[in-house]
């Protein structure tokens, strides 16, 4: 029959067939084989090499968490504006705030001079409205490496009594001891017994310096004496200026003077450690995050020594990087940058002030007299804003619908301040403008964040105010007075 295959190809097709079928039991031989081999291999790996963590994945306690913070897009500004608007979160450190990297700068600097001395019972001494105090309480405690029955550094935090409540509960829960002093002007003779005797210094600040004078002339039983701390200045601009930044015993260096308790000063106004943490830390990370790209650094100042340093900092690098200062409504510095150097804001006429220090919800930034941090910064800033509290408000209400972000009052006014930078100079080519997240929301849930209080002091709650001002156009540069 046709279909039967001759004899010949019968025996070759069997062959085929013993061949194929050998071949097939082989491979699978083969890969079962290499399979176990293979798991064998990373049995016995796993088993000599098991995983490791690189060194600069563990970091060295809470003060190892501070900085190299990330700069992160504010994408529903940057997209309206056709730029990008960076902010460098520092709400990310761990007490919170920007404020961490002074208060670490100022006790290390304070102990690499003999100001300050672990496991002795010493206390430092600061006058804030919150936030700096909070990052001092916080590196105070951690100050205890080696020994662990010592609790770090004792801290005693002057703040005015109409600040946030959060930020005080925040410090008594980090150990802090708080005391809270009536806002009073310098000339406010009720208050004169709380003043020191340098009259033109901020009441605050002298309360804390007497403090800190009591308490180390209580523990040596000696009369103390403004100490020197000296100029770690590393930018070959300015020039070494002398600071007294510290309430200390100048007395000799001898185990017993360095075992009694001190009192330090911290003085962050004043404190030439506050320039220097942001000149040698936020600046150069700006400027590696940005890849040496900046067209503007925005930030507003208290005590100064975030734009002072940041901005010396980044003009070093590059001459055309634009440094602008974002001034809340009540402070001086805005007159002071733009009105022939005067220092002085409206609000500060006799009976028109809410509160002494500035008249504005906004807190930790703005002031009427100038710091030694300030005065370092005037010369590298070009251009300044004022920031109303209306604006700021809603600018903080935008971000947290559009974005997500709840952000602080502070934090609120630079974002308001690179928006009208932006405009003003007809920015929309992808220009990198860097601010500053000073603090997250929630130290302001009671103030700025309570729609019941700014109701009271007369601020609307409007989130259009920024929606318009991103899209009205803005008046032409040569009809704005230039620096």
């Amino acid at each position: 029959m046709s279909w039967i295959p001759s004899p010949s190809t019968a025996r070759h097709l069997f062959y085929g067939i013993l061949i194929g079928f050998s071949l097939s039991i082989a491979s699978t031989s083969v890969v079962s084989a290499y399979r176990k081999r293979k798991g064998d291999s990373s049995a016995v790996r796993a088993n000599l090499y098991p995983i490791e963590l690189r060194s600069d994945e563990v970091l060295d306690g809470v003060t190892g968490l501070i900085g190299n913070t990330p700069l992160v897009r504010i994408n529903s500004l940057s997209n309206a504006l056709g730029v990008e608007i960076l902010g460098k979160a520092e709400y990310l450190n761990p007490g919170g705030s920007v404020k961490d990297r002074v208060a670490l700068r100022m006790i290390e600097d304070a102990e690499r001079e003999g100001l300050l001395h672990p496991y002795t019972g010493s206390r430092i001494f600061e006058g804030t409205v919150g936030s700096t105090g909070i990052s001092i309480a916080t590196i105070a405690r951690a100050r205890c490496v080696g020994l662990p029955s010592s609790l770090g550094y004792d801290t005693t935090i002057i703040m005015p009594d109409d600040v946030a409540l959060e930020k005080v509960k925040t410090l008594e829960a980090l150990g802090a001891d708080v005391e809270r002093v009536r806002p009073a002007s310098i000339v406010d003779k009720k208050q004169a017994s709380l003043l020191a005797t340098n009259a033109k210094r901020c009441y605050l600040r002298n309360l804390a310096r007497e403090y800190a004078l009591d308490f180390t002339s209580g523990n040596t039983h000696e009369a103390p004496e403004a100490s020197l701390l000296s100029d770690h200045f590393h930018s070959h601009i300015l020039k070494k200026t002398t600071s007294s930044v510290a309430v200390s015993m100048a007395v000799a260096a001898n185990d017993e003077h360095h075992s009694r308790p001190r009192g330090f000063f911290a003085d962050q106004f004043e404190n030439r450690s506050n320039f220097d943490a942001h000149f040698t830390g936020t600046g150069p990370e700006i400027w590696r995050q940005t890849n040496g790209e900046v067209a503007a650094f925005v930030a507003g100042a208290g005590t100064g020594g975030t734009i002072a340093g940041t901005g010396h900092f980044l003009k070093s690098m590059a001459d055309d990087v634009l440094v602008a200062l974002a001034d809340p409504e009540g402070s001086g510095l805005y007159n002071k940058v733009i009105k022939h150097g005067v220092m002085y804001d409206h609000k500060e006429s006799e009976g028109t002030r809410r509160r002494h220090q500035v008249d504005t919800v906004v807190e930790g930034i703005g002031i009427n007299r100038l710091t030694k941090n300030i005065v370092l910064a005037l010369p590298v800033i070009d251009d300044a804003f004022r920031i109303t509290d209306a604006e700021a408000v809603s600018m903080a209400r935008f971000l947290v619908q559009r974005d997500g972000l709840f952000l602080g009052s502070s934090s609120a006014v630079n974002l308001v301040a690179c928006v009208k930078l932006a405009r003003k100079m007809g920015w929309s080519n992808g220009e990198k403008v860097v601010t500053v997240l000073c603090d997250s929301g929630a130290r302001h849930y009671s103030k700025f964040w309570n729609d019941a209080y700014l109701s009271e002091a007369g601020i609307p709650i409007d989130v259009g105010i920024i929606q318009d001002l991103l899209t009205q156009p803005f008046p032409p540069m040569s009809s704005i007075t230039k620096i």
